[in-house]
């Protein structure tokens, strides 16, 4: 019976690493897929490469997991799509971690551009399918430019641009073989920090003849926190700075950086970026948002949310804590166990926010899954930000010393309709409650 259990439990193990349902984030609990870079193939199907973060001493991995999705709420994962280092090794000149990768397809094959922190920084593998396995990584040699991040764009006429760099953009063509760069028609400064907000990241797409150039922002906070953007009707520019799509600031205390991607996906648009978790620059979870563009060409830019890509989530089912999409204070996303995450450290005064839950026709209580400290505290509930709309003031006691995981259900003044939830902590310390997940009951 031992040996079935066991069996049973690696096979949902391995079912649910491939398969998830989710909003945002859309990578899921336990697994860090960051700088995600969307595409849509000849299949009609939205595939995502990204990296993969592992642990707090360095970014990325030597991994990178793809993701799949045909309705954008349902994501398959195909682990170990392309590696550096280990079993399916397939970069045999050295064994250095991936950062930011992207994809392109050309003439039946995929050939996946991937960069590395070391003097041969970039590289170009290839596969026949678009969730790899990629092999054969070669050096792409990049006329001294080693930088990070490179991206690539096919125009319409069906020549393909290499973009990467840091700080200041580059940019190439390249050679229809998709291995090689055109050397000669190199680019530098196609974007700058000074002149467009640029830190690193950069993603090409076209719309309405106009080009945009995503990217990582560093024009708020001094944090490269923003997905911006500039436009050109010229490939290799000028450019014009057109502003902030996306900005995930007060998704971590810890957090730095950020990188994504814009793409249309049965007539719409949106945009992928991550967001950190674990008080940690390194731990990232890609997210998305639909966005919007005006008669101008010029993108609204548009709020993290919880819901993501889907309808607002139905405050009576279970809301998972990491769907939280603002934090304020020392609470930040931790990760319990392999599958598992949970709101941690939630101190006075901390704040935490779910965007948007639909309330429906009302609701009575609510109930909470919480881990206690020795002193308790107070949790109330607010909606829109704003205070007079509390709808629960829920005293913690402390809990036993020997089992301080509670459900706990509480009464609720009666809410309808769509909502942002916040949820505000009160206390003697900075380490109050863990949440693990909560729901409404009518």
């Amino acid at each position: 019976m031992n040996m079935i259990l066991r069996i049973l439990t690696i096979t949902l193990s391995i079912l649910f690493s491939l398969q998830v349902v989710s909003q945002n984030p859309i990578s899921p609990a336990g697994v860090y897929i960051a700088n995600p870079s969307a595409h849509v193939w000849n299949d009609g199907k939205l595939y995502i490469y990204g990296s993969l973060d592992e642990s707090f001493n360095y970014y990325c991995s030597h991994r990178h997991h793809v993701m799949k999705t045909d309705d954008m709420l349902s994501w398959k994962i195909y682990e170990d799509a392309f590696v550096s280092k280990g079993k399916g090794d397939a970069v045999s000149y050295n064994d250095e971690v991936l950062f930011a990768p992207d994809c392109a397809y050309k003439n039946g094959t995929y050939y996946l551009y991937y960069c590395q922190p070391c003097e041969t920084t970039e590289g170009v593998a290839t596969s026949s399918s678009p969730t790899g396995p990629f092999t054969n990584g070669k050096i792409l040699n990049t006329g001294g430019f080693n930088e990070i991040d490179p991206s690539l764009f096919i125009d319409d006429d069906g020549q393909a641009y290499y973009i990467w760099g840091q700080f200041s953009l580059k940019m190439a063509k390249m050679k229809p073989n998709m291995v090689e760069l055109d050397l000669k028609t190199i680019k530098n400064d196609v974007i700058t920090e000074k002149e467009h907000h640029f830190h690193e990241g950069a993603f090409l797409a076209k719309r309405n003849g106009i080009y945009y150039l995503v990217y990582a922002d560093i024009s708020r906070a001094e944090m490269p926190t923003c997905i911006g953007y500039a436009t050109s009707k010229s490939i290799f520019g000028p450019y014009t700075y057109r502003g902030v799509i996306v900005d995930n600031s007060h998704c971590d205390p810890g957090n730095w950086n950020n990188h994504g991607s814009i793409v249309k996906f049965r007539e719409h648009w949106y945009v992928f970026y991550h967001r950190a978790t674990h008080n940690s620059n390194i731990f990232r979870k890609a997210c998305v948002e639909p966005i919007y563009f005006n008669p101008d060409g010029t993108i609204d830019e548009v709020e993290m949310t919880s819901q993501g890509a889907g309808e607002p989530l139905p405050a009576t089912k279970k809301i998972e804590a990491e769907r939280a999409c603002l934090l304020f204070g020392n609470v930040r996303i931790n990760s319990f166990d392999e599958h598992n995450e949970q709101l941690d450290k939630m101190g006075d005064k901390d704040k935490v926010v779910f965007k948007y839950l639909d309330f429906e026709e009302g609701v009575k209580s609510v109930t909470l899954r919480i881990r206690s400290n020795s002193k308790g505290g107070k949790i109330e509930l607010f909606l829109d930000k704003t205070w007079h709309k509390k709808i629960a003031s829920i005293d913690i006691n402390p809990a036993n010393e020997n089992s301080r995981w509670q459900t706990l259900t509480f009464d609720v003044k009666n809410c309808t309709g769509i909502h942002a939830l916040w949820v505000v902590a009160s206390g003697k310390n900075n380490n109050l409650f863990t949440i693990d997940w909560l729901k409404f009951n009518k």
